[in-house]
């Protein structure tokens, strides 16, 4: 959609910054969507010992999803829900808010993966997103839930060909339903950008919405079913006790019949999981409200959300006050793996991501940015979630959604509450389920492998979407990393 590199100084001997590096002068380092006055208080701290029939650790959308389906296919079920901070804070009230049907980060990929499997696969995620909505309802969750479609833009030739390309594919596949080519003039009638090129639409496959507020309306929703919630009570330690489980906790324990973990990037209590997932580090901007004007001038009044075809690519939304939320392209991986407060915070990637959106909407120069900030995403090296089982199957958990995962975690829910009942279902028996993807390497292997990959990701950008022989050799073995 931009160069990779924006000059940051132009001409003279006096540097010069860019005009746009103004529209970032009030950004706060923090993520617009936690700051919502809708914030629920935190429930108090696990202190002493609790029992219960299901245990789930973590309180994101992972967590919640499962405590709140456990209870709905039986009220009966004793179900407490630990989380180390408070529910939504990470990912799941960080990110962009595409609330996807795909199950396989995007079709191409589980094309590739399990063409066996795919229509299933897409069968599947479309009832997911169904059910989500109707859970919205159900529930009464007020998330600003609008079923608005995505569309792909291609900003070079070469990614225009390689839409309709791809779009023919799906026609063949018959994997085209509900999805529409748009040509150069089609696209920018839909969002006006003089970049846009073509444009593929998911007119019912995405849904886009507010992602701490469904965070917090599944906690809510939780709770009135019964579900005990313990926040600021991270889990420390996963053992066996009796005929179950044990979690210790700073102040208590947990003694529980069944576990499900949907911890996601912070360390699985089960060891041997930990190498399937990297933490990659994303960031956003967030834009003042948009006036009629302004808003006039770029179209967008079906409010779809978009995606550019670049390796390294931004994904662009409205929010419901019409402000614009632009994040993406950076991915940054540290060295081990590390988690830390201080990465959600990267201005080098906000000048970066500032400049990218000024090109992209040039009609929009003067507008501001009130909120920038970044998180980290489970990445695994198949891009999609993987599953398992632990300690005799008392222990379910799911991990590696990959930036894909608002929607995905329903279905992972579903999943770990299938196998923990033991029970053989269209869920379960799914090779995507049934198999994990390959680990990652130990460092220094595993930062070497992503620098160098991104490096060529960068270089395939540049030059028409070639791709050297390090990424051919990544595609051969299934393995990847993208932005």
């Amino acid at each position: 959609m931009a160069p990779s590199a924006m000059p940051l100084f132009s001409g003279g001997d006096a540097p010069r910054p860019p005009s746009w590096t103004k529209s970032l002068s009030d950004a706060q380092p923090v993520p617009y969507w936690l700051e919502d006055p809708g914030k629920p208080h935190p429930e108090p701290a696990l202190t002493g010992t609790e029992t219960c029939d299901l245990l789930v650790v973590g309180g994101g959308y992972s967590g919640l999803w499962t405590a709140l389906i456990a209870k709905e296919r039986d009220p009966a079920r004793d179900v407490v829900l630990l989380e180390g901070r408070e529910a939504g804070w990470a990912a799941s009230g960080r990110n962009g808010g595409f609330c996807a049907a795909s199950l396989t980060h995007g079709l191409p990929n589980g094309l590739a993966r399990w063409p066996d499997e795919i229509h299933k696969l897409q069968e599947l995620g479309a009832r997911n997103l169904d059910e989500i909505e109707k859970a919205v309802a159900r529930h009464s969750l007020d998330c600003d839930f609008e079923r608005t479609g995505e569309i792909d833009v291609a900003t070079e030739t070469y990614q225009a060909w390689e839409l309709r390309d791809w779009y023919e594919e799906m026609e063949r596949e018959g994997l085209a339903e509900g999805v529409e080519f748009l040509d150069a003039e089609a696209v920018r009638e839909q969002v006006d950008s003089p970049t846009f090129q073509a444009g593929l639409w998911d007119r019912r496959g995405v849904a886009m919405l507010h992602p701490a507020k469904l965070a917090w309306g599944l906690r809510r929703a939780c709770l009135a079913l019964g579900v005990r919630i313990y926040e600021h009570t991270p889990a420390l330690t996963l053992k066996p006790y009796g005929a179950g489980m044990a979690v210790r906790t700073p102040y208590g324990s947990v003694r529980a019949r069944k576990v499900a973990l949907g911890t996601n990037i912070f360390p699985n209590l089960i060891k041997r999981v930990r190498a399937y997932t990297v933490p990659v580090y994303d960031y956003a901007l967030m834009t003042e409200p948009l006036s009629e004007e302004q808003l006039a001038s770029i179209g967008w009044k079906n409010r779809q959300g978009l995606g550019d075809s670049a390796n390294q690519f931004h994904y662009f939304r409205l929010s419901a006050d019409n402000r614009i939320l632009w994040g993406g392209y950076d991915a940054i991986h540290h060295y081990g793996g590390r988690v830390r407060r201080e990465y959600d915070d990267r201005p080098e990637t906000y000048a970066k991501l500032a400049g990218h959106f000024f090109a992209c909407f040039p009609q929009l120069e003067g507008v501001r940015f009130t909120h920038a900030w970044g998180g980290a995403i489970d990445t695994c090296s198949r891009f999609s979630a993987f599953f398992g089982t632990a300690h005799q199957g008392n222990v379910a958990y799911a991990a590696g959604y990959t930036g894909l995962g608002v929607g995905a975690t329903r279905f992972g829910a579903e999943v770990m509450l299938d196998l923990l009942a033991g029970q053989t279902t269209e869920r379960t028996s799914l090779e995507m389920v049934r198999k994990k993807p390959l680990p990652f390497p130990p460092e220094p292997f595993a930062w070497t492998g992503i620098a160098l990959t991104k490096w060529s990701l960068a270089r395939a950008d540049a030059h028409g979407g070639r791709r050297n022989l390090w990424l051919r050799t990544m595609d051969r073995l299934g393995l990847g990393f993208d932005s």
